[in-house]
């Protein structure tokens, strides 16, 4: 089976968070279990550009990643939409040669060209929104300029889908709510890619962000975003810093938007300027090692489809407390890997004390997440469902030669 994935970023550019490393390793696994895949994808990376060989539509370079080929296109204007011409050509020329076209995007160029590209070479396509359309996400940021991105855009890419893939059950029955035709639902989870989690030593990390021995480490992992429920994390550690002096927070992760000034400012009006670490994002050893480090892992999201750190954190034996709006909440919940919150900084405060106060069980909170980790998110099972989606998707040939 021939698979092109069209996405706005891929690897190296870790800056765009856990989206960038999921779609790389079902890509990976999806090759080893005999998939022919092939990324078209922008070099964007932030600012600046990825430092890749640029294909175009009449010369392809392709470069080899875990046996995954990714064609980087050089960004054109607009470059906040991810928008390449030369990625388009390349579409328009080459989308026929593939069995079926995934796109992971929404609101961004790919979901546009690759659903265009596929309509018009007659290959049916999946799209994966990745939490995007969780109301959440879509009523917080620039609610009125996704409203008519929508209906002027996307909503014609989505209902002409021949499937979409949804990470869990809730981001699905938000989705439903959009009213939106929904040809094929494909639930399939991210994974837990154990070949990204290179040996990382603990002493190593400390030193390296000057954390000291006796330190007990609060971990952040994720992208720096609004998203995140960093404006409920940092006021409610402040009291918890108070009552535990060893207690420090490490927020890694790279600044999404911009938003690191936004979190300055919480941290200085919460007085614990003293009390918080930035890594910047973590990859490797040391992302890693800093699961190794942490006593109790946090992530207070307004809107979480997955959650990929909080499968690491549980792999690594790291208690999770996530807020409700985490979908993998109820699986944290039932299996006893931590413990879930509202958004609410009183009461996350209060559960974070409560922990640290508690080895016990912060022990037993741990070996229930590793063993939920190693008996749910194998990235072979992950791969093996999606090429099983595939398989349906191209039998049933439900391709949307309209809007």
């Amino acid at each position: 089976m021939k698979v092109l994935h069209v996405t706005p970023a891929y690897l190296p550019a870790y800056r765009y968070g856990g989206p960038i490393q999921s779609v790389h390793a079902l890509n990976k696994y999806l090759v080893r279990l005999g998939a022919e895949v092939t990324v078209y994808t922008t070099a964007m990376d932030g600012p600046g550009e990825l430092d890749v060989p640029l294909s175009t539509a009449a010369e392809l370079k392709p470069v080899e990643r875990d046996g995954v080929q990714v064609c980087y296109f050089k960004p054109s204007w607009p470059r906040s939409w991810f928008y390449s011409r030369d990625m388009r050509d390349a579409l328009a020329a080459h989308a026929g040669e593939f069995d079926i076209v995934h796109i992971t995007s929404v609101f961004l160029a790919a979901s546009t060209l690759g659903a265009r590209a596929a309509r018009a070479t007659g290959k049916p396509y999946v799209i994966s929104p990745r939490g995007s359309l969780m109301a959440a996400p879509l009523e917080k940021k620039s609610p009125l300029k996704k409203r008519l991105y929508m209906v002027l855009r996307e909503r014609g890419n989505l209902e002409g889908a021949a499937g979409i893939h949804f990470t869990t059950e809730p981001e699905k029955a938000e989705y439903e709510k959009l009213g939106y035709r929904l040809r094929r639902a494909i639930v399939i989870p991210n994974g837990l890619d154990q070949d990204t989690l290179a040996d990382g030593n603990p002493e190593v990390f400390r030193k390296k962000f000057g954390i000291p021995a006796n330190k007990r480490i609060v971990l952040f992992l994720g992208r720096l975003n609004w998203k995140k429920g960093l404006d409920t994390l940092i006021p409610a550690f402040a009291p918890v810093a108070k009552e535990n002096p060893e207690a420090v927070l490490v927020l890694a992760g790279g600044d999404d938007d911009n938003y690191r000034p936004a979190i300055e400012k919480m941290i200085t009006a919460a007085g614990i300027q003293d009390k918080v670490v930035f890594t910047g994002p973590l990859a490797g050893a040391d992302r890693t090692a800093a699961y190794r480090n942490a006593e109790i892992f946090v992530l207070p999201s307004y809107a979480e489809n997955f959650g990929v750190a909080v499968v690491e954190a549980m792999y690594f034996g790291v208690p999770v407390i996530v807020s409700e709006e985490v979908a993998l909440a109820s699986m944290v919940r039932e299996s006893g890997a931590g413990l879930v919150v509202k958004k609410d900084t009183q009461e996350l405060a209060g559960t974070m004390s409560d922990l640290l106060k508690d080895p016990a069980r912060l022990k037993a909170m741990g070996e229930h997440g590793i063993s939920l980790a190693a008996n749910k998110f194998s990235y072979a099972k992950v791969a093996q469902g999606m090429l099983e989606a595939y398989r349906e998707v191209i039998a049933s040939r439900g391709v949307d030669k309209g809007r």
